[in-house]
């Protein structure tokens, strides 16, 4: 542009002085002076200096023109010339920046494909553990919206687990379970890396108890970006802390009763307060008793334990139930005679052998027996029965007394350690766990199977059933 206004002040000048000449020229003409060949000269020297001027424009402006298209620009394309040789000289770098630039972007791409794919299989690896797990997830972002929930979290929240994201975590969950949601909203809120606190939940199994843990994920900022809550059920951890809580409570009640009447009369004779022979004789008779009362506590306890725990050593061998229960009765007349109870019994008359510990299953009669007889009144009547099944290969024994009977709402803990009736603790004392002893026995120990069927008022049936020995002997053959 520069040079161009050089050419054209040029232009402009000669110009100038041409037309001034001419002006003289003519004016001199006249005036009588004729000067044709200087005017003429003149004309066709501005004539000529004008084309030259405008041809040297022109080249200027093609040289910059070229030298503008001779520039590339960002995507390392250069622009077409108008000359034959500069579209080849354009053309060359072009297929040379554009081999180069492919060949990148080509490795570039490769690259990015691979780590697409191994970020895909990461990604999908881990949903599949996170949808795996049994406890309960849900990962939701800054704004309560859930990104993540696995399908134990759509079962405990009741929605669909595939669709619930981009939804907000209240409409899925606050309607049944809002003590969550606010617990969500206020670890995200204090940012703390982990919060933990026990939520109960009712559904349509019942209350349950939940460990919920909730952690807050943060960017390089501090700024929580995620909020991870995990729910852990432990329901039954709780019943088994309850239930141990009780057993130590019952144990330790039943063991002192019996340790307080020791103390106490051993201090007496001690003190000498039995002067004469009966009195040290009933002193004395009162200690044995609640001896064996607390040796029976002890060894039932220590029975219990080791088949629980698997540790009881185990003697099978054929028996009849027919013969054992009568062998269990001659005991147990005597007591019921006492109390002017009626004992009466009927044998099968089919074969009734079972594969049996013969120890264990006459204490789990004595216990049945001894029960029945404690909470039927005087005048009452036991019945026991065993009836053979030869189709099922199965054996029952049931003991049928008129006593006071079970609530209805009690009779699923019958069988419970040291649980016993409130109702009927004032008819006999006990401690509660010989009915759970039975149990262990019958179901842990031989795989059988005890019932319990009662009335208030009417009486209670006990029962339990055992599998005959020769299907024992055919499954073990």
């Amino acid at each position: 542009m520069r040079l161009e206004r050089s050419f054209y002040c040029v232009v402009a000048a000669f110009a100038a002085l041409t037309l001034v000449y001419c002006a003289l020229g003519f004016w001199a003409e006249r005036d009588g002076v004729f000067v044709p060949a200087a005017s003429v000269f003149c004309g066709a020297a501005a004539v000529g200096v004008i084309w030259l001027g405008w041809s040297f424009v022109r080249a200027g402006g093609e040289i910059t023109s070229i030298a503008t298209q001779l520039n590339c620009d960002q995507t390392h394309q250069i622009k077409p010339c108008r000359s034959a040789w500069l579209k080849v000289l354009t053309e060359a770098l072009n297929n040379r920046l554009s081999d180069e630039t492919s060949a990148q972007l080509k490795e570039q791409l490769k690259q990015l494909q691979i780590q697409n794919k191994l970020l895909s299989a990461q990604k999908t690896h881990i949903d599949q553990v996170i949808y795996s797990i049994r406890d309960a997830i849900i990962v939701v972002d800054e704004f309560d919206k859930v990104l993540l929930a696995n399908e134990a979290a759509g079962r405990l929240f009741g929605f669909d687990f595939a669709t619930a994201a981009n939804k907000p975590v209240s409409e899925l969950v606050e309607g049944a379970k809002p003590e969550f949601v606010d617990f969500l909203r206020q670890s995200r809120t204090s940012r703390a890396p982990g919060s933990r606190k026990e939520i109960d939940f009712d559904d349509a199994e019942g209350p349950r108890v939940f460990d919920c843990r909730v952690s807050c994920v943060c960017d390089d900022g501090g700024r929580v970006c995620a909020v991870v809550a995990v729910l852990h059920d432990i329901t039954r951890e709780k019943e088994i802390a309850q239930m141990k809580n009780d057993f130590v409570s019952h144990v330790s009640h039943e063991l002192k009763t019996p340790l307080a009447s020791i103390m106490a009369y051993s201090e007496m004779l001690t003190d000498g307060e039995a002067n004469d022979e009966q009195t040290r004789n009933e002193f004395y008779s009162v200690i044995r008793t609640q001896a064996q009362r607390l040796n029976r506590l002890i060894e039932d306890i220590l029975n219990i334990a080791r088949i629980e725990s698997g540790l009881v050593k185990v003697e099978k061998q054929p028996v009849s139930l027919a013969i054992l229960m009568e062998e269990q009765l001659q005991m147990i007349r005597s007591f019921a005679q006492e109390k002017d109870i009626r004992i009466c019994s009927e044998k099968p008359i089919v074969h009734d052998c079972v594969l049996v510990d013969k120890d264990m299953v006459s204490q789990v009669i004595v216990n049945l027996l001894s029960n029945a007889v404690k909470y039927t009144k005087p005048g009452g009547t036991v019945h026991v029965f065993t009836e053979v099944d030869e189709i099922s290969k199965k054996v029952t024994v049931k003991v049928v007394d008129t006593g006071v009977g079970i609530p209805a709402d009690e009779l699923e803990h019958v069988f419970d350690k040291f649980y016993r009736v409130g109702a009927n603790k004032p008819q006999a004392k006990g401690t509660g766990l010989g009915l759970s002893l039975v149990k262990q026995i019958v179901e842990k120990v031989h795989g059988g199977n005890v019932f319990v069927q009662s009335k208030v008022g009417a009486g209670s049936t006990f029962g339990f059933e055992l599998g005959l020995a020769t299907e024992v002997v055919t499954a073990k053959s």
